[in-house]
């Protein structure tokens, strides 16, 4: 087992694997950027090293700081947490070249998995189910045209390399199609430096549903049951929930086994996620492949019973799977609800500030993972998550309702949340009855 681990990361997460590390009783070494020189997660590492400013160019993203900090510290492994580094071959394999472990896949697996075309290819090896489109890269306006009408409109141009609904867009006609292929390969080009992009037939109101999956470094394979993602706005999850609400079981066993035999035929090892569409026939198809841990993966967490951070390190250390396929059960429900300090009334404006006043929720079947504290500022520089709720109660009906008292008890004065928008999303009659899809979130709460 490693003796000391780098956490390369920030907020929430940073804390939630410095946790672990304590648990299985290894030393943290916490890295920060000038503007959070004030974060929670600072003060319980064994160490703190300043990596730059505030930019994360400059700081989260600079592989030679973070590597010198890892050198600086003597740790023999790096964890990425999500964001940022977790998912860059190139940092899996400085940090292999520096004789520091990746706490993650190997740089290989997260080269194919990152590229969505090569991950289709993946998938169609192993027999997944995968949405109708291009057999790769479509890399000219023509070729877009004959593929649109080959597979029927509407279709959905993605960019490549993309994530977060930047470099795509859904083209319904021939017009649309032109218009939407050039101005996706735009975005594309200044969001990650590559403009390929490629086309898939759009599923109308699918539900996004993702698998979850941990290997070791010997063969072995499981899946931890699926998350429903559908509530998103602009392709930007808000919240997630375990188990599926319209998910039968021998739909929920055929994803999870395609999920495990993707990531045999990829050769995969640690946490990652297998992301599908299912559309209103319960017909699911493969979209993307995430090579880390994800925000959400609490809620599998809490119907699961495991420790998914630890399972992690410990996969990294070389040690098999701590659970064989039929360990695996899922109990009762579990939903999560990222608070991000955005102002839902208006148009999710971005609310960065300092916190006046802080109480967290509690109670039975409640848990708040959050590195805020009173009196801390949230800083405007990164991404505007200060907390996830996760409720996990017996039954999906109880779920609502003690997420419901949960969120009224949160108290977060001088900064506006999205705790606000949950609440109204917890009365409305289809999200009760769990009829709801990907466009759920757009078209009732977003502004008009």
């Amino acid at each position: 087992m490693f003796h000391r681990i780098l956490i390369a990361n920030r907020g929430e997460i940073a804390l939630r694997i410095l946790r672990a590390c304590k648990d299985l009783g290894i030393e943290s070494v916490a890295v920060y950027s000038e503007a959070d020189r004030d974060s929670l997660h600072l003060r319980y590492a064994d160490e703190t090293i300043c990596i730059g400013p505030a930019p994360s160019t400059d700081s989260y993203l600079n592989i030679p700081a973070i590597i010198a900090a890892a050198e600086i510290a003597d740790a023999d492994a790096i964890h990425p947490g999500y964001g940022f580094l977790s998912e860059n071959d190139h940092f899996a394999e400085v940090c292999q070249s520096c004789n520091i472990k990746f706490i993650g896949p190997s740089p290989t697996a997260i080269a194919e998995c990152g590229d969505k075309v090569a991950a289709k290819r993946l998938a169609r090896d192993a027999g997944v189910p995968t949405v109708p489109g291009s057999d790769g890269p479509v890399d000219n306006e023509q070729d877009a045209l004959e593929c649109a009408r080959k597979i029927g409109f509407p279709v959905l141009i993605k960019a490549a390399a993309g994530g977060g609904g930047r470099g795509m867009r859904v083209a319904h006609n021939e017009p649309s199609l032109v218009t939407g292929y050039h101005s996706a390969r735009s975005e594309a080009e200044k969001a990650f430096k590559d403009s390929t992009v490629y086309i898939e037939k759009f599923i109308e109101k699918p539900r996004h549903v993702e698998i979850q999956i941990m290997a070791d470094q010997h063969g072995n394979v499981v899946h931890l049951g699926e998350r429903d993602c559908s509530l998103q706005r602009r392709h930007q999850k808000l919240l997630e929930e375990s188990p599926c609400p319209v998910l039968d079981e021998a739909t929920r066993q055929a994803m999870g086994e395609a999920a495990v035999r993707l990531a045999k035929t990829a050769k995969y090892y640690s946490a990652g996620t297998v992301e599908f569409l299912l559309d209103k026939d319960k017909n699911f198809y493969f979209i993307e492949i995430n090579s880390r841990i994800q925000v959400e993966h609490p809620v599998t967490e809490m119907v699961t019973e495991t420790d998914l951070i630890r399972e992690m390190i410990r996969i990294a250390a070389g040690e098999r799977l701590s659970w064989r396929q039929e360990d695996i059960k899922l109990r009762g429900h579990a939903m999560e609800f990222r608070i991000n300090a955005e102002d839902p009334d208006h148009n999710f404006k971005p609310s960065p500030g300092t916190i006046k006043t802080f109480v967290a929720p509690a109670g039975p079947g409640v848990r708040w993972d959050s590195h805020i504290y009173q009196g801390y500022t949230v800083p405007p520089h990164y991404d505007s998550m200060v907390g996830k709720l996760i409720i996990h109660r017996p039954t999906r009906k109880q779920t609502i309702e003690v997420a419901r008292r949960a969120l009224q008890e949160l108290t977060l004065d001088g900064i506006s949340t999205t705790a606000s928008l949950f609440l109204r999303v917890l009365e409305h009659s289809d999200f009760c009855a769990g009829e709801i899809d990907t466009g759920f979130i757009d078209r009732y709460f977003s502004p008009r």
